[in-house]
């Protein structure tokens, strides 16, 4: 978007409230994508954004920051509001976007590491159904999400040619 890759937005974001990223890949390439960023790569063999997110919390054996990098509109402001909210949180911390809960943009601490096994086990990959199954997830509401900006443009996903164009237009007005 405007030359400048989704991926390197993230990582810029990113980089504004921690001290370090990780890049949860198998890519063979992945170390070559975000040059000095760690490169860690899925812990279990199934597939899919629960499994990243169970190998973030395994290396990092803390409280992860959680950024999917198809997101180029997400902020520092938003992600200091989720940081700092984490700091407290038991389980998660998910900002609520215009369609719900933004659970690719969130916080996730250590206790939910064996609450995404058991998901895992059982077969069942999808996030949405993980937040449900943890005994207690915080909320960022719109009003709080919103003054970090315009919730439609930060949670703005980009998965094809037509959401990019879409986004490069987000982009242009400002």
């Amino acid at each position: 978007m405007g030359g400048v890759r989704i991926l390197d937005r993230v990582a810029h974001a990113l980089g504004s409230v921690s001290a370090e990223l990780i890049l949860i890949s198998n890519a063979s390439d992945a170390a070559d994508w975000l040059p000095g960023v760690t490169v860690v790569a899925d812990h279990r063999p199934e597939r899919g954004s629960l499994v990243g997110i169970h190998s973030a919390l395994a290396y990092a054996r803390d409280t992860v920051l959680v950024v999917a990098w198809d997101m180029p509109f997400v902020n520092a402001n938003l992600l200091r509001l989720i940081r700092n909210r984490s700091r407290t949180a038991a389980f998660a911390v998910v900002p609520q976007g215009v369609s719900g809960p933004e659970a690719f943009c969130a916080a996730y601490t250590t206790a939910c590491l064996p609450f995404i096994d058991a998901a895992l086990d059982a077969g069942e990959f999808r996030l949405s159904h993980f937040l449900t199954r943890l005994p207690s997830v915080e909320s960022l509401d719109a009003v709080q999400v919103s003054r970090a900006g315009d919730p439609d443009r930060l949670f703005l996903n980009v998965n094809d040619a037509a959401d990019l164009a879409a986004a490069d237009r987000v982009a242009a007005a400002g």
